[in-house]
């Protein structure tokens, strides 16, 4: 489905979510007993009480999140000066506070732990500008990241991801105010999706960080089988074999990371990995995957500026190689049941 022009969204969308919000919070007195009485007869420990809970928790927390921003917006003269610096930063320390409240309700509401492997990478160092490349597995995965890049990182991230996360309405506010590109995959061409990504990433700040996932979209088998057979089509059949050998990811497109390189030649590059969320790739998926009881692996590489390859061809080879260290290292670290709710032995 088309997403409805940006108009149509902040006159219907914004003010929806609100009164929905409003309606779950009056109901909550019939809501939660209901759900608690049901579920015993649901499999899983008051499964449908925790995403009911999850469910409300993340409607209230969009609509608050879509009433701070048009406050801001008042703020700012009616959206005058929104984009001013100071705008910008009282914009990634809502961004902030909005992210970290989320993660703890839900994370009290489905039992999710967040384990990071090996040190903390070069991302927590100020002073350097970042590329992060992630492998791409549903929502769940950005939230987290750019959680982590806001809240433990200190980062303020400018992100290249998917046009249909504009269907959420405080997500569509917010990242619209900051550095953002929305892609449309299979509707945009590659060379202006190259051109959008370049746009985006010049003028990193040493505080900043580009996110993007190169594989275009969450992983999927079908997109793997796809992903291998557009190699093959375009004559790439060494990569072809390469993106076989890879059993959790999807071939990357390497020309965003190349604008990206491009455009900010001073910048590292974060490379990260996770498992717990590639799952969830259908609405029966995530029935059964929620509430998820279980621990989120996340591992972090850094590769400073002077280690990136120069040439293009250089770097196609380079980000496979990355690749193939990101799929075996989801093999050697596949979703573990987590601990009993309380206190984490590792808390983020």
């Amino acid at each position: 489905m088309p997403l409805p022009p940006r108009w149509f969204r902040r006159l219907f969308f914004g003010p929806l979510m609100v009164a929905l919000a409003a309606v779950l919070l009056a109901g909550l007195p019939v809501l939660l007993p209901v759900a608690l009485l049901l579920s015993p007869i649901l499999p899983g420990r008051l499964r449908l009480l925790r995403i009911l809970w999850a469910f409300i928790v993340y409607v209230v927390w969009d609509a608050a999140a879509l009433i701070v921003l048009f406050g801001l917006w008042l703020a700012s003269g009616f959206g005058w000066k929104k984009r001013s610096p100071a705008f910008q930063r009282v914009h990634y320390v809502v961004t902030g506070a909005f992210l970290d409240s989320l993660y703890k309700l839900v994370r009290g509401a489905l039992n999710v732990d967040i384990e990071i492997v090996g040190t903390d990478p070069d991302v927590a160092l100020p002073g350097r500008p970042e590329i992060v490349v992630c492998r791409h597995a549903g929502p769940g995965d950005s939230f987290i990241l750019i959680h982590s890049l806001v809240n433990w990182f200190d980062r303020e991230p400018r992100i290249v991801l998917k046009d249909t996360l504009q269907w959420d309405p405080a997500i569509d506010v917010l990242l619209n105010r900051l550095p953002t590109r929305f892609i449309a995959p299979g509707r945009t061409h590659g060379e202006d999706i190259e051109k959008q990504i370049f746009d985006v990433t010049v003028g990193l700040d040493p505080n900043d960080a580009l996110v993007i996932f190169p594989e275009g979209g969450n992983f999927t088998p079908k997109r793997r089988i796809k992903a291998i057979n557009r190699l093959r089509a375009l004559g790439l059949e060494r990569m072809a074999k390469r993106a076989e050998n890879m059993r959790h990811v999807l071939a990357p497109k390497p020309g965003g990371l190349n604008a990206a390189i491009d455009a900010a030649p001073d910048a590292g590059v974060i490379f990260v990995a996770h498992t717990g969320l590639d799952k969830m790739l259908t609405v029966g998926d995530v029935w059964r995957e929620l509430p998820t009881d279980k621990t989120i692996m996340m591992s972090f590489w850094s590769v400073p500026p002077e280690e990136i390859p120069t040439t293009e061809q250089e770097r196609v080879e380079w980000l496979f190689d990355w690749w193939k260290r990101i799929d075996d290292w989801i093999e050697a670290h596949q979703p573990q049941p987590a601990r009993p709710m309380g206190p984490k032995r590792r808390e983020r």
